[in-house]
């Protein structure tokens, strides 16, 4: 069976699910060889890539939107970007190469030969080439993963915990949730969902969210994020996109009608992305002006 992620910026839920079941497809194997195709996916050369060859797999962990295959005394850490994904699959004679998007592949072989050797590759379709390669000894070591926020997954992800964490600043509630050193593995996606479960408005300032409004943002994040994992991890790992799609209430549904209300899903564009919202359930009915024409409204 493949294991595969589609390149649909993966987020929290995604990556953890992928985690999950690369370590029980992994763990155990040795790695036989290791074939680069992106150099300039790799940001380290000091350990070498090389130096993975040999070693065991004992388990594959998220860091945020991140993920890193642990080898005992060494990291492969990968940072997906918006296009990135893994997949495992038999070898084959002649391997992939630059242009099927490949930026990674290592050859892996069972632990025991009970089972037939295995392929990972590390993939990033397109022309946008932001897929990061890390190789060492420690994750805390890679800057992305060394400044991360609290995991909103984590045990200890309180209350009080949270509002330390958008305290700093006064942005907006979109920006603060997807920004990766106040809270971990939140992307354009799940920041929709959690604005709509919490009835906010995205652009609304962290600096006047009344006590109760910090309890319901919270509450969201947690809940939206527990379920969009479960589902991730019912899919296996074989087509983790299908379950955000069926279980989307804004994002991507812009002219759809919201399952809340019945009001129409509306979409803000700006740089390369977009933010979805429902007016009626988040911003009192307002319609906000679309930031490529005009300033927004709160």
């Amino acid at each position: 069976m493949e294991i595969a992620l589609a390149p649909l910026m993966p987020e929290l839920p995604e990556v953890e699910a992928l985690a999950t079941a690369l370590t029980v497809r992994l763990g155990g194997r040795v790695v036989t060889r290791c074939q680069l195709f992106s150099f300039a996916a790799l940001k380290t050369v000091d350990p070498k890539l090389a130096d993975l060859e040999s070693r065991r797999v004992a388990r594959v962990a998220r860091f945020g939107k991140q993920l890193g295959i642990d080898f005992g005394d060494l990291w492969l850490v990968i940072h997906l970007a918006r296009g990135g994904w893994l997949r495992t699959a038999a070898p084959t004679a002649v391997g992939p190469t630059r242009r099927s998007g490949a930026a990674l592949r290592l050859l892996l072989a069972p632990d025991l030969g009970v089972t037939p050797d295995l392929a990972l590759e590390v993939v990033e379709p397109g022309t946008e080439k932001r897929l990061g390669l890390w190789v060492t000894q420690s994750p805390t070591l890679v800057p992305g993963v060394a400044t991360l926020g609290p995991d909103p997954l984590a045990a200890d992800f309180s209350l009080p915990r949270f509002e330390q964490a958008i305290a700093h600043g006064n942005a907006t509630l979109k920006a603060a949730l997807t920004d990766q050193r106040r809270i971990a593995g939140i992307g354009n996606v799940y920041s929709d969902e959690i604005l709509h479960r919490a009835r906010l408005s995205p652009f609304q300032l962290t600096g006047r969210l009344k006590a109760d409004q910090r309890a319901a943002l919270h509450s969201a994040v947690v809940a939206v994020l527990k379920e969009a994992t479960e589902g991730a991890l019912g899919a296996a790992g074989e087509a983790p996109t299908r379950h955000r799609r069926e279980a989307f209430k804004v994002h991507g549904r812009a002219g759809l009608t919201c399952p809340e209300c019945h009001d129409q899903v509306r979409q803000v564009s700006y740089a390369q992305r977009a933010l979805f919202y429902c007016p009626q359930c988040q911003t009192g009915g307002r319609i906000l002006a679309d930031r490529r024409m005009s300033r927004l409204l709160r």
